[in-house]
């Protein structure tokens, strides 16, 4: 039995760090146009490519982007909007959150929320950290701002709500892991440790793998891509042949994030009561 009644979920999501990838690791590599170069790739070519696939099979995805390449790339939000899907929260920067204050925490979190808030028209319904990582307070800050999903944690395949000092929350999380993102199969450089470039049909091979036991077991399908990575033409030909294999079977929903907390929160309250 799958936890809604709409089918199995499947959330194809997209982090858009494009140059921030680079900035917030190490601010020299802003005066480096070759490595800013590599993140570029995600809103001038990968970004168009992927909307493109994912309009061929209508499919809706939630994309995580950085209040800072929303405000440099306002083109982007027009992009993603236009093809019907979601802007979540991704941080300002993409500074690691291990890496500051709590008070730049808060800082990164509000300007990020207000400007998704203004481009939008709404505030951000998710949150996704740089690098998947939160500190002691972030969990507190996601009810505070009224998030209702966030896509973090790694201790589960299904959906559940978060307890925040010791009450339930509404805040759905779906698990992800770093099998199901395209970075550690993709992400060579030669300026970030453990280079790698694996064969996209290995990587297709391993996603279908693990889609096909939680299908099985009626969980869920949480896939996490970057644009600058899998808008390469060789990955994005992988990402289609995932997309035809999970379609292939049946009662599948592909569901942005927003849409499938709002159905699946009631539910996991019953649960978890």
């Amino acid at each position: 039995m799958h936890i809604s009644a709409k089918g199995f979920p499947v959330l194809l999501t997209f982090d858009l760090d494009a140059e921030t990838m680079w900035t917030s690791r190490d601010p020299a590599n802003a005066e480096r146009p070759i490595i800013l170069s590599q993140g570029a790739y995600g809103w001038k070519v990968g970004l168009g490519r992927v909307l493109d696939l994912l309009a061929r099979y209508d499919i809706p995805a939630t994309f995580f982007v950085p209040g800072l390449v929303i405000e440099q790339r306002p083109q982007v939000v027009d992009q993603i909007l236009g093809g019907g899907h979601e802007i979540a929260h991704h941080s300002w920067s993409h500074k690691w959150i291990v890496n500051m204050s709590e008070e730049e925490e808060r800082d990164e979190m509000v300007q990020a929320f207000d400007i998704i808030k203004q481009t939008t028209g709404g505030p951000p319904r998710g949150y996704r950290s740089p690098a998947a990582e939160f500190s002691p307070q972030t969990l507190s800050l996601l009810k505070e701002f009224g998030f209702g999903f966030s896509s973090n944690y790694f201790d589960d395949d299904s959906p559940y709500l978060h307890s925040i000092d010791g009450e339930l929350s509404d805040i759905v999380e779906f698990p992800f892991h770093w099998v199901l993102d395209d970075a550690p199969f993709f992400n060579y450089s030669i300026t970030l440790p453990g280079r790698t470039m694996q064969s996209p049909s290995a990587v297709l091979e391993a996603w279908r793998a693990e889609f096909d036991m939680l299908y099985a077991e009626g969980r869920e399908f949480v896939l996490a891509l970057h644009p600058q990575i899998i808008g390469r033409p060789s990955r994005l030909v992988a990402l289609e042949g995932l997309i035809k294999h999970i379609g292939a079977h049946d009662n599948i929903w592909f569901a942005r994030c927003d849409q499938a907390a709002d159905d699946l929160r009631p539910r996991l309250k019953q649960m978890q009561a």
